[in-house]
């Protein structure tokens, strides 16, 4: 069994929680459930009236279910939140967190193919239900396909190059592992040994490691339709959320974050800010704290995967205000 503890250290947890401005009789949502840190400090506050729902689509997460009669697990994927919601009978909640991006447990198990630290197959499912993944990806994809993918998810000015050369290897050879894909991308069978042994290859191209993470990032984007499912579970944490509660969210990169931005902002994710007569806005949230929330040196030092993060609070404000 995969204990908690060293399943995933919860990031920005204080301020995070904070943020929802929990009250102790009110309904919460936990949608990314993970090692369960945030839930069980949510749980911590509620008393025996509240009731936290925690959503994760990962089978290893259910080793970390909570024992407590206010806690509810739901082994989905939080795009279907406002669904679940429904069969639960729950019409309105208090409050949601999220914690996004990919938790230190897919990190660190060897065989899921999350890090370029391992040779392990290219995986990168969230959900192993899920048919699809990244060596489907890069076996089945056309060349302009994943070169919009390379450049949309991973921000890859070389995006083009990359996918020219991931096509032109597999002609010869399906990729399979984390090694081909390092391997294809040009760095050579000893340089992608060093770095699985020490996290830094004798190559001096110094620019493969910040290339790699994010040609890894959009593989897994794209297999676990992240972008997709982030928009659904926004706009239905918009609709969910009562007057008064409020949206918690965690982001890791730039794609993310402006979505979450937008909502808390425009109450869309377009970001299309819509107003009144008199030029004001109609948004449904209003931004809690005036300020992007970072972890402090202390954090990034003790959780190296809190260094990219971001905490955003918004409120749900009245339909008259």
């Amino acid at each position: 069994m995969i204990k908690a503890e060293g399943y995933h250290v919860p990031v920005l947890l204080a301020e995070s929680v904070d943020g929802l401005g929990i009250k102790p009789d009110g309904v919460y949502v936990d949608v990314t459930f993970g090692g369960g840190g945030h839930s069980r400090e949510i749980l911590r506050r509620l008393d025996g009236k509240g009731h936290l729902y925690g959503f994760d689509q990962d089978e290893d997460a259910e080793q970390n279910i909570v024992d407590d009669a206010r806690f509810t697990f739901v082994r989905s994927n939080f795009r279907y939140l406002k669904n679940w919601m429904r069969y639960y009978g729950v019409e309105a909640i208090d409050g949601l967190l999220a914690d996004l991006g990919v938790s230190s447990h897919h990190f660190d198990d060897e065989a899921r193919g999350f890090s370029f630290r391992f040779d392990a197959p290219l995986d990168m499912r969230m959900n192993q239900r899920a048919r699809m993944t990244a060596v489907d990806v890069l076996n089945t994809y056309g060349e302009e396909q994943l070169a919009d993918i390379f450049y949309f998810y991973g921000e890859l000015k070389n995006a083009r190059r990359l996918a020219a050369a991931i096509v032109k290897v597999r002609a010869q050879k399906a990729l399979a592992t984390t090694s081909d894909l390092l391997q294809a991308i040009g760095l050579s069978a000893d340089d992608i040994q060093a770095a699985m042994d020490k996290g830094q290859p004798s190559t001096a191209n110094a620019q493969w490691k910040k290339d790699a993470a994010r040609l890894f990032q959009a593989l897994r984007i794209e297999v676990n339709h992240e972008m997709d499912a982030l928009k659904e579970m926004l706009n239905a944490a918009r609709d969910l959320i009562r007057p008064g509660g409020r949206l918690s969210v965690i982001t890791y990169h730039s794609l993310e974050d402006r979505l979450v931005k937008n909502m808390m902002k425009a109450g869309n994710v377009e970001g299309k800010v819509a107003q009144d007569f008199f030029g004001r806005s109609e948004s449904p949230f209003r931004q809690v704290g005036g300020k992007l929330v970072v972890p402090d040196e202390a954090e990034q030092q003790r959780n190296p995967r809190s260094r990219s993060a971001k905490l955003r609070v918004a409120e749900r404000m009245a339909t008259n205000e």
